[in-house]
């Protein structure tokens, strides 16, 4: 079945032309086109030259936005005894022990993180099933495993977010909100960029860096100029 776009996508295509745009021009043009009737998302999709079916070409990893996502998450703490107290000082929505697992097992998700401790790792493992397909099982990796629930929390309510590639080599990422200042997603989408070539699979070959494109979430896709936001400095986003 061939999916109907709408008038509105259609009109919005015509404003994009098929070519790499420079990243500020790419972002100015997201703003533009983020005419839907919602607080619309700032999206990123990159392909990389990786095949993750290799246990050395897969990426999985976290980016701290400097900007942050725009977003409210909604964090829930799994840990034990002193360690409870403080998630909940700190800032977590949902907080708990056995308890929270059992909750989860009959189908309670109302959080977008989830942070445990090491010691509990073992009972939580049990919500694989349930949390893995979702993207919401905890990892050392992702920082969300851990005995500092306090900083776990502050980093991701200041705009950590992890991410993987998918089993096609692409990353997909929300980088913002399309109402940020395009200089400000613009510092988001360096640091992205950044933290990939930082965390390059060791098993990557050849060209890395396939293409990227962004999109308001209703809006059309805009490719962006890899080598230009590559080449750019830092400050030069800020």
């Amino acid at each position: 079945m061939v999916k109907k776009i709408s008038r509105r996508l259609q009109e919005l295509q015509n404003n994009v032309e098929q070519r790499p745009y420079e990243p500020i021009e790419a972002l100015k043009l997201l703003k533009e086109t983020a005419t839907a009737k919602f607080p619309e998302s700032a999206e990123v999709h990159i392909r990389l030259g990786i095949d993750p079916k290799y246990t050395d070409q897969q990426l999985r990893t976290t980016v701290a936005l400097p900007k942050g996502t725009g977003q409210t998450v909604r964090i829930a703490v799994i840990a034990r005894g002193e360690k409870v107290t403080e998630a909940s000082n700190a800032g977590a929505d949902v907080v708990g022990s056995e308890d929270l697992i059992e909750e989860i097992q009959k189908g309670m998700m109302d959080f977008d993180r989830l942070i445990a401790t090491p010691d509990m790792m073992p009972q939580v493992a049990k919500l694989g099933r349930l949390l893995g397909p979702r993207g919401l099982m905890p990892s050392p990796k992702g920082g969300t495993v851990t005995f500092d629930v306090e900083a776990a929390i502050q980093e991701v309510k200041a705009g950590k977010r992890e991410f993987r590639a998918d089993r096609t080599g692409i990353v997909h990422v929300l980088f913002g909100k399309a109402s940020f200042p395009a200089e400000d997603l613009l510092v988001n989408l360096k640091a992205l960029q950044e933290t990939i070539d930082r965390n390059r699979p060791s098993g990557a070959k050849g060209r890395f860096w396939r293409s990227i494109y962004v999109s308001a979430t209703m809006g059309p896709a805009i490719e962006v100029d890899i080598n230009a936001l590559r080449d750019m400095k830092v400050g030069e986003a800020a």
